[in-house]
């Protein structure tokens, strides 16, 4: 007689991910890869129906993100590279006029009469961004080469509202 025995490991991305495919009535493979999940072949209509749950998943964000670019452009910051990726939304580069005007808007210190050097407007944003937003984070940079442009990180969607709330009053 030969007993088989299994072992059971906590669950990879694969597994992880066939359950949620099949909870949500799709019948896909997925199988663990060298770092990488495979999926196996999709029906047509399996396609359509995950295509709707990435769309539906993602809804949230970018409403948040258009929401974003219209109270920017409202205001006249100008954010010619906000976008959605990764399931976050990107801010981008930003001018420095902008960045003043945005870290005015959210409460933040005046840097004063003259416009100021792009590591001032950097400290003065993330300070002004993370107490207008109940302490969210936003990573702020000088762009590389480009002393009159800042660079602005990625936030989620919740922190995106907040940002829009504190922008609206």
């Amino acid at each position: 007689m030969t007993a088989t025995t299994t072992t059971f490991s906590s669950p990879g991305a694969a597994a992880e991910l066939r359950a949620a495919l099949r909870e949500a009535g799709l019948h896909v493979g997925a199988a663990d890869g060298e770092g990488n999940v495979q999926l196996g072949p999709l029906k047509a209509a399996d396609a359509r129906q995950l295509a709707r749950l990435v769309r539906t998943g993602t809804k949230r964000t970018l409403k948040a993100a258009r929401a974003l670019r219209e109270i920017c452009e409202g205001y006249g910051v100008d954010l010619p590279e906000l976008r959605v990726q990764q399931g976050r939304i990107t801010l981008g580069a930003c001018r420095i006029d902008s960045a003043v005007r945005l870290t005015r808007l959210l409460g933040g210190s005046s840097p004063g009469p003259e416009l100021p050097d792009a590591e001032t407007v950097r400290d003065l944003l993330a300070r002004a961004f993370a107490g207008a937003t109940d302490g969210g984070t936003l990573t702020v940079s000088v762009r590389e080469g480009a002393s009159d442009v800042v660079e602005l990180g990625a936030v989620d969607a919740r922190t995106a509202r907040r940002l829009i709330g504190a922008l609206r009053f």
